[in-house]
């Protein structure tokens, strides 16, 4: 009977394992597709929109998640005088999250 609970026990280990391993490429995703956004809006281009959309994806790794990204790039915005309010920030971060799902569960 151990054997059934260590087996469910283990089932649940690599599901949580699982869904964090998808969780973190999801926003590891949606980082990168809000930085090239957020590039794109401050004029940026091509090398300088690649490197900068990396610094949005560290901001998440380094800090505090969300909050450190939404707040990187509200300063950022403010530091090359973008006028982006923190509504359309938002619903960026969200609607690059739902692309980002989509493409990494069903690769598309």
């Amino acid at each position: 009977m151990s054997g059934v609970f260590s087996d469910r026990e283990k089932a649940f280990e690599d599901k949580w394992a699982h869904d964090e391993d998808l969780r973190f490429k999801v926003h590891a995703r949606r980082d990168k597709l809000l930085g090239l956004w957020a590039a794109a809006e401050m004029g940026l281009k091509g090398p300088q929109a690649d490197d900068y959309a990396k610094t949005i994806v560290q901001a998440e790794l380094t800090k505090s998640g969300d909050a450190a990204v939404f707040q990187k790039l509200k300063a950022d915005f403010a530091a090359a005088n973008v006028a982006r309010t923190d509504h359309l920030i938002q619903v960026k971060m969200d609607e690059f999250l739902t692309e980002a799902k989509n493409e990494i569960i069903h690769g598309g």
